[in-house]
């Protein structure tokens, strides 16, 4: 690929991505874990792998693995319970690197950010150039953490080349260059095209981006409908797709996976409250405020049940939160058990993109009390402070692993 470029790109779009993130800053932070295979996870079978490191890859064991099936894989592997805060704490770090390159930064979760670098020749140099110190910046910032960049003309090839070369890696793909760049790789790499699209796109004949682009709009279109041409504009490296700066995080959220399976309605609100609490604190710490609450419901079976509301006023206090969950509760008809209590706030709006609160109102003495418990569980830790529902009623379904996300995206 080359790098030399006699011209500047019409626009120049960056994709960065650390690598094995969660391991990475376990295996950073603590230099015993350093080049043994860690999963990021509960230590419990019922959960999910959040995050494999590298050592742990060659087993097969990847994320959103059931725990049981990847402990079978990798025997050897050190469970890592994660740390969401200490990893909120690095992501704030990197981000704001990569705020030094660029006004345009879309992050897409807590490890990966679109930097639209479009006009910066001048002040880094070519596009492998700004690669380079992108990569230093992030390693130097955080103590040695590596990061994987992608640079082309579009945001789907910048993300595309991101991967390519995994961990550590810097790919730059020119725009005169992106198409054939593209048509030897797998129909895997269509951005959309998860594993029964690309088993449709196998059956078709279509193995490679390659074969993708040379299909007919027309045929794709009768055979996939509108995600065809979605697929034939992509083999051909066009995404108009601005970066989008400041966007908002989409969503904050805590799932409990239990020992014990459930079906009692007060016991799951008594989880929906602890992941409430975790939601709010969250939201305060970052200041940020939610439109939207979510319920999610795993059965036994492992099927997947959702419940959402959309708020007249956005929100970060616990209270208000863990009212709407206990709502959308009575939304679900599926008699249970249950192996899977989760809530999740989204659209999520920065507190200062608000009116100021009114500080006499009911709202704003409720969030100086929940911030003030917010300090106490820094300063002592989350159990110092238990609500009178805690204390009233023991609980019945025993913890195997939190889960709680910032930005959660299942294909990021």
């Amino acid at each position: 690929m080359s790098t030399k470029h006699q011209s500047f790109w019409p626009r120049t779009i960056a994709h960065a991505d650390m690598d094995a993130f969660y391991a990475a800053v376990e295996q950073l932070d603590d230099p015993a874990l350093r080049g043994k295979p860690i999963l990021i996870g509960p230590r419990s079978n019922r959960g999910v792998v959040l995050t494999a490191s590298y050592e742990a890859r060659p087993y097969r064991v990847g994320s959103a693995m059931p725990m049981a099936k990847a402990r079978r894989l990798c025997p050897d592997a050190v469970i890592v319970p994660p740390r969401f805060d200490r990893y909120l704490d690095v992501s704030r770090t990197v981000m704001e690197v990569f705020a030094t390159f660029s006004p345009e930064v879309e992050a897409l979760s807590l490890d990966e950010a679109f930097l639209d670098m479009t006009g910066s020749e001048q002040l880094f140099g070519e596009p492998e150039a700004i690669g380079h110190q992108l990569k230093d910046a992030v390693s130097e910032a955080t103590g040695g953490l590596t990061v994987s960049v992608g640079l082309s003309s579009t945001k789907y090839v910048a993300k595309v080349a991101s991967g390519y070369r995994k961990p550590n890696g810097l790919t730059v793909v020119p725009p005169e260059q992106a198409k054939a760049w593209l048509a030897t790789l797998p129909v895997s790499c269509l951005w959309g095209a998860g594993p029964k699209t690309q088993a449709r796109l196998h059956h078709l004949g279509l193995r490679t981006i390659g074969d993708v682009a040379s299909a007919t709009p027309r045929f794709l279109l009768d055979k996939l409908g509108k995600a065809g041409l979605h697929f034939h504009a992509l083999a051909h490296a066009e995404d108009p797709r601005a970066v989008t700066g400041d966007r908002a995080g989409k969503s904050i959220g805590s799932e409990h996976t239990l020992n014990t399976d459930i079906s009692d309605a007060d016991e799951i609100k008594r989880h929906l409250l602890r992941s409430a609490e975790t939601i709010g604190r969250r939201l305060r710490k970052k200041g940020s405020l939610a439109f939207g609450v979510s319920v999610k419901l795993k059965t036994t079976d492992f099927q997947s049940l959702t419940r959402q509301r959309r708020l007249t006023e956005a929100t970060d206090i616990t209270e208000a939160i863990y009212s709407v969950g206990a709502e959308l509760l009575k939304a679900f008809d599926h008699p249970g058990p249950f192996r899977l209590v989760g809530m999740a706030a989204y659209d999520l709006v920065s507190i200062d993109d608000k009116t100021q609160l009114d500080l006499f109102s009911g709202s704003a003495r409720q969030r100086q009390l929940e911030t003030a418990i917010d300090d106490l569980a820094e300063r002592y830790g989350a159990n110092i402070v238990h609500r009178g529902n805690d204390l009233r009623t023991p609980s019945r379904g025993r913890l195997a692993g939190t889960l709680d996300f910032l930005d959660d995206d299942p294909d990021a």
